[in-house]
């Protein structure tokens, strides 16, 4: 059954993010199934770190990438949205080059909080990355 509170629109997803972090990094929304997203990062010289291998903090920023935009349609926008109050982060595989795929699956989705697990592996399936984050779900103030 599927948690989102509306059909999930990848191309709309995508567009929204682009102009900012995400479009930078090449981020791209790849599969919204029933209960996770998915997308993808290329691993190339802009997210590396001086070793040759991908920064850790552009893994992360996939991970809060694809767990926030989740978390946003899991709820009753724009009665409520949802931002990022705490992530973490394993690196446990290196990567030079290719694609990294994360998929970001609920773990808790209640009224006040969501937390989401966030894995991702390299074009081998091996995990690279895992990742917990936990969003704060906030009622919007209109006037």
């Amino acid at each position: 059954m599927p948690i989102w509170f509306v059909t999930p629109d990848l191309d709309e997803a995508h567009r929204r993010m682009q102009a900012g972090l995400a479009g930078h990094l090449g981020i791209r929304f790849t599969e919204f199934g029933d209960d996770y997203l998915r997308g993808s990062m290329p691993v190339e010289p802009r997210v590396h770190q001086p070793m040759g291998i991908l920064h850790g903090g552009a893994s992360v920023a996939l991970a809060e990438t694809l767990g926030s935009v989740a978390a946003n349609h899991v709820v009753e926008y724009p009665k409520f949205y949802c931002v990022g109050q705490e992530i973490n982060a394993n690196h446990l595989r290196p990567v030079k080059s290719g694609l990294v795929t994360g998929t970001a699956r609920a773990v808790h989705l209640g009224g006040r909080s969501q937390v989401w697990s966030i894995e991702i592996r390299d074009e081998q399936d091996r995990l690279t990355c895992i990742s917990r984050l936990t969003m704060a779900v906030v009622e919007s103030r209109t006037p």
